[in-house]
């Protein structure tokens, strides 16, 4: 009994410890928002003498975060939205049906996962070019949903192959289509794994960097992480408005995992056991 009070109460320990670590960087980049530029320096690690609340709407207004948030919103939520449709449908079809050159199409996915992203730059900023696409919001959709496709694809296929097939049988008996199947069945089942999905691409897009760098040039189309950078140049750091704008930054994903926490918890324990 004593031993088991004790391994409780080091495995408790440990895991309060785990806890104060992961979140410390989050509570020194909030305080940090709060110092001034001189403060940050000589005091990076102590609380702010005085709390700087402009600092806030100083940096909203000199970046113009208002509009670089909203294009972030529309980026992200319509490659989300394209991402977990189409690897939803495509995770489907390889689940559930055989067909000629299926393991060549598996493959073709499975090498989508093995190409390094920031290396296709270039030929993408070549082709956006040519095509007129460079300065729109789908110079970043499409790329984004590419990429991300293989892994959604991987993970919602590995989940959907533990659905046994007597539940479209029973479906196709009930005079239900493939699409219904589909949309009734399947796709509800697969929420766990969507959401893993989801959770992964949803952080992705909204925190990247390079490719809005590179194929997005127009003041009025940058996104929330191109914002960030104006604190920045070559010669100094405005530390004071950088904290203020990154702690804006990060409390649209802090409030949306506080919302969907229960659902995020299943979907990555879903996709860590199945997928």
């Amino acid at each position: 009994m004593l031993q088991r009070r004790f391994s409780s109460g080091l495995a408790n320990g440990l895991m309060t410890l785990y806890a104060l670590v992961t979140l410390y960087p989050l509570f020194w980049l909030f305080t940090s928002a709060f110092k001034s530029n001189e403060e940050f320096y000589s005091r990076p690690f102590q609380l702010p003498t005085t709390w700087h609340w402009d600092s806030f709407s100083r940096a909203w207004k000199v970046s113009d975060m208002g509009t670089s948030m909203f294009n972030s919103i529309i980026v992200t939520g319509a490659s989300l939205v394209l991402t977990l449709i189409i690897g939803a449908l495509a995770a489907y079809i390889l689940s559930r049906f055989q067909f000629r050159l299926k393991l060549a199409v598996m493959g073709l996915f499975l090498l989508g996962m093995l190409i390094p992203v920031h290396s296709t730059l270039v030929p993408l900023f070549i082709v956006m070019n040519k095509i007129d696409l460079l300065n729109t919001y789908g110079a970043l959709i499409f790329p984004y949903v590419a990429f991300e496709l293989p892994i959604a694809i991987f993970i919602i296929q590995a989940y959907m192959n533990t659905f046994p097939k007597e539940i479209e049988e029973a479906a196709h008996l009930d005079g239900m289509g493939y699409w219904g199947t589909f949309l009734k069945i399947m796709l509800p089942l697969s929420a766990p794994a969507l959401s893993t999905v989801g959770i992964l691409a949803l952080l992705r897009f909204w925190n990247d960097f390079s490719f809005a760098l590179v194929f997005i040039s127009k003041p009025e189309l940058k996104t929330l992480p191109l914002s960030l950078s104006q604190f920045a140049t070559g010669y100094m750091t405005d530390y004071e408005l950088t904290m203020a704008a990154l702690t804006i930054a990060v409390i649209p994903t802090i409030i949306l995992y506080l919302i969907f926490q229960r659902s995020i918890m299943q979907g990555m324990v879903a996709g860590a056991v199945k997928g």
